[in-house]
């Protein structure tokens, strides 16, 4: 059996891990888009380390698009397998790759309007899929609950166990049988937070010989909860009441975007947010939120008691939710105090992308940043304190204020997903860390063999390890 690292490998988007059996069957581990500018990852999303068309499965973690968004790129090229998901996650795949697609046919027609005057030829922006291929791709797809072994071969069975990440998020153990020896392979997929709103507590994986793991956050603490409402609501007072501007929270549409709007429902319920308002501004978020709703398999004990109390925990007087165009362009110029709730979380498409646009030289404003951002991204070069950035080819000062709040993060932080891996300690002959910057890694490999982990091993793009 062998591991081929195909995406994340020392970078945080583009998950994609390639297992091939002895017998040569083949498991693909999600299959991410990645969303950074690095030149170096430029052909990442257009070109394969391996034959689609040879795969036989694959195997999701959850719906974000950095662990979904080839997908649909996959079926074009030619894969005709299964997919294999949680019931949630298929659903959340459906709304992600549909918004994906229609983002990348807006952008290729956008592109080519600016090459009108040129041949066919030249006019070469495509999108990377189209909404069909993602018709074609849902139809593959085969779920399946939490905590239960399925075959997707004679010789392998796999579990998913609530990863506590995104609504449907789960870690992937693989049960293999090989030469007459069972191997046990796991996939963390992305490590959630325990005692977070919404979702239940990372649940741990069982115990396994190899080991793939996120390592997004393992240099770092989060916030507790506590101090991170108390800074969340300092945040708020500060911005649309003293300085009488508007917040903007470039968020995921997915997962972040409904903690956030549950964390100011219970502040509105205690009386604590002002009287402003609050505008979620984004279509997606919209049909996402819906998506939660049909889905409390997935809600932790402390939300279900909240529904008895708020039946709708993701609505409240002053909460709005925005679809058309033209509403979010109203919003765009009004001059009332507010706050945003907008994706991509990078600034690098959607929304958001326009309200810092028309905010982000406004000293009364303050772009609030909840989550990673990768580097070369808008939101990470505000992230590194830039004054000036570059939007639609127009070059802007940054006067708002610019705050950070990793603890909305819905990765769990060094402490977290070192005590997630604590039944590992014994079993796991090789962990290899995936999903995180090197320097990052490093800290965390680091972390884990002080904690008597046998062997950490911090994969490059491409490398194949025979296990």
């Amino acid at each position: 059996m062998t591991i081929k690292f195909c995406g994340a490998a020392r970078e945080v988007t583009g998950s994609c891990h390639l297992i091939t059996l002895d017998s040569g069957f083949t498991i693909l581990l999600d299959c991410g888009l990645y969303q950074g500018h690095d030149h170096a990852f430029e052909d990442f999303n257009n070109k394969w380390l391996f034959d689609p068309s040879t795969l036989n499965c694959l195997v999701l973690s959850h719906a974000h698009i950095d662990h979904t968004g080839r997908i649909p790129k996959l079926v074009k090229d030619g894969f005709t397998g299964k997919i294999h998901s949680t019931h949630a996650t298929r659903s959340l795949s459906n709304l992600m790759l549909l918004d994906s697609a229609m983002i990348q046919e807006r952008e290729a027609q956008y592109q080519n309007h600016d090459k009108s005057g040129q041949s066919e030829d030249e006019q070469s922006d495509a999108p990377l899929y189209t909404t069909e291929d993602v018709k074609n791709t849902i139809e593959l797809f085969s779920s399946y609950p939490y905590n239960e072994w399925f075959p997707i071969h004679e010789n392998v069975e796999v579990q998913f166990r609530d990863a506590g990440h995104i609504l449907g998020s789960a870690n992937v153990t693989l049960r293999i049988q090989e030469n007459g020896v069972t191997k046990m392979l796991g996939f963390t997929g992305d490590i959630g937070r325990p005692n977070r709103p919404i979702l239940r507590d990372p649940q741990p994986m069982p115990e396994v010989e190899f080991l793939i793991s996120e390592s997004t956050y393992g240099d770092r603490e989060h916030q507790s909860a506590p101090e991170e409402t108390e800074h969340f609501t300092k945040i708020i007072l500060d911005t649309c009441v003293e300085r009488k501007g508007k917040l903007l929270i470039p968020a995921f549409s997915v997962g972040r975007t409904q903690e956030i709007v549950f964390i100011l429902d219970k502040l509105a319920s205690a009386g604590i947010l002002p009287h402003i308002p609050v505008y979620v501004d984004s279509p997606l978020a919209v049909n996402a939120t819906m998506v939660f709703g049909s889905h409390p398999e997935c809600f932790d004990d402390d939300l279900s008691s909240y529904i008895l109390n708020d039946p709708n925990p993701f609505g409240f007087n002053g909460l709005h939710y925005i679809q058309k165009v033209e509403d979010s362009k109203a919003l765009a110029e009004s001059h009332v105090p507010c706050i945003i709730i907008s994706s991509s979380g990078m600034i690098n498409a959607g929304r958001i992308k326009h309200h810092v646009f028309n905010e982000i030289d406004k000293p009364n404003n303050t772009l609030l940043i909840v989550g990673y951002c990768s580097p070369e991204t808008p939101c990470g070069r505000l992230r590194q304190g830039v004054d000036h950035i570059k939007l639609f080819g127009q070059t802007k000062a940054v006067r708002a204020k610019i705050e950070t709040m990793d603890s909305f993060s819905a990765h769990g932080d060094r402490k977290e997903m070192l005590a997630f891996l604590q039944n590992q300690k014994n079993s796991a002959k090789r962990i290899f860390l995936v999903h995180g910057d090197y320097k990052v890694q490093q800290s965390y490999a680091d972390l884990l063999l002080k904690d008597g982990f046998a062997q950490v091993d911090i994969p490059t793009l491409g490398e194949e390890v025979k296990l």
